[in-house]
């Protein structure tokens, strides 16, 4: 029997979790993290967490662990928030919940869960941890939820082998519907809990007034570029030049390129691939944001998401971004590899080829995407296995 700390949200997920490793004979103790005070960006009616810790409290209670309150807002506002603020005003688009599971979930709270002699840390998420050997060592492996339509193993592909080796995901191996039956028979309040949405552990927030607080509101131009434009690559941000590369290189728009379609609050608050928000109509199909430039407070777009300027044939992530789960599979400067990735949650797999050089690594696309945004994650995988991920640098 292990002692294992739970991180109970308040939802339905993590608290068939904690029952499950109950009834597998270990002490569970049950944690609520309070991350977040600031209410004034919060859509209320979306993530109240007083409502949440009530639940997670009954919750607690119904099953007969020890549960209580624990406090980490100083560190989710120094190595989330501010992270966030940083990003969005370098005109990148951040991944809060990918980071709040390396820096908080697995990193803080681990931290507190020791300090309380745990074995092991818990959560809900729908992934599987696995062991294999390799020559000789022990090797934990990170794998995909069996449920397709819930797996989040994306989000966690920043975790290392010594996170994982404290990991436990109790619901992996099942489908969200059985979760919710097994809630439903021990009559948990959370049982018929809709999923939680929007920042980690801040709750559905509306962007722009959360970016707001440190950065300002701005006007500065949306410019539409034809379809038919031939848009040039910067190949001055390669750190070097080879036929993988130069598909990795990304696109440079100047406003002459294009023609004034409206104006925008502040090229920070859009991320590329975005539609909604623009507030722009009377084209023939939708406008997308493909490209911002927070330097000159311009947002760049297209129309319809085949538009050339929206799709990359590769991505490129620096070397001190490049993260192995697995390090035994670590590519050495020179070496190539094939996977499939995926650059969003719950995109589906696709193929790539990765290649190694002393400056980081490229990704290319077997087909090309859409939507490839500076500052969020790809991650590889080995058929069901996440090898490793990256931050995408263009």
């Amino acid at each position: 029997m292990a002692r294992v700390v739970v991180g109970l949200s308040g939802g339905v997920d993590s608290s068939v979790a904690a029952q499950l490793l109950i009834e597998q004979g270990h002490e569970v103790i049950a944690l609520f993290m309070r991350n977040w005070h600031d209410e004034t960006v919060t859509i209320h009616d979306e993530c109240p967490w007083i409502e949440d810790s009530n639940d997670a409290m009954l919750v607690a209670e119904k099953l007969g662990i020890p549960f209580q309150v624990i406090d980490l807002s100083t560190e989710y506002k120094e190595r989330i928030v501010d992270y966030m603020f940083a990003e969005y005003k370098a005109g990148r688009t951040p991944n809060p919940d990918v980071l709040c599971n390396r820096e908080i979930k697995f990193d803080v709270f681990l931290d507190r869960a020791m300090a309380l002699g745990a074995d092991y840390v818990a959560t809900g998420h729908y992934c599987r941890r696995e062991e294999t050997m390799v020559n000789g060592e022990k090797v934990y492996q990170l794998k995909a939820g069996k449920d397709p339509n819930k797996d989040q193993s994306y989000f966690l592909c920043q975790l290392n082998q010594e996170q994982l080796a404290k990991a436990l995901f109790p619901i992996g191996h099942l489908q969200k519907s059985e979760v919710r039956e097994i809630a439903s028979k021990l009559d948990l309040v959370t049982a018929d809990k809709k999923d939680s949405q929007g920042l980690c552990f801040i709750g559905k927030v509306r962007l722009p007034d959360f970016l707001q607080q440190q950065l300002a509101p701005k006007k500065g131009k949306v410019i539409e570029i034809p379809i038919e434009t031939e848009i040039p690559r910067d190949l001055n941000r390669l750190p070097e030049q080879n036929d993988f590369s130069v598909k990795a290189a990304p696109y440079t728009f100047v406003e002459d390129m294009g023609s004034v379609k409206g104006e925008h609050n502040g090229a920070h608050y859009f991320t590329i691939g975005q539609r909604k928000g623009l507030g722009i109509g009377g084209t023939p199909e939708p406008l997308f944001v493909i490209a911002t430039d927070t330097k000159e407070n311009v947002i760049y777009t297209g129309q319809g998401d085949s538009h050339p300027g929206l799709r990359k044939e590769a991505l490129f992530v620096s070397s001190d971004d490049v993260h192995w789960l697995r390090t035994d599979l670590a590519l050495k400067a020179g070496e190539s590899a094939v996977y499939t990735a995926r650059i969003r949650y719950r995109q589906p797999l696709f193929k790539v080829q990765l290649h190694a050089t002393e400056h980081g690594l490229y990704v290319l696309f077997i087909e090309a995407q859409k939507a490839v945004t500076p500052g969020q994650f790809v991650a590889w995988y080995q058929e069901d296995e996440l090898i490793g991920s990256g931050v995408i640098q263009f």
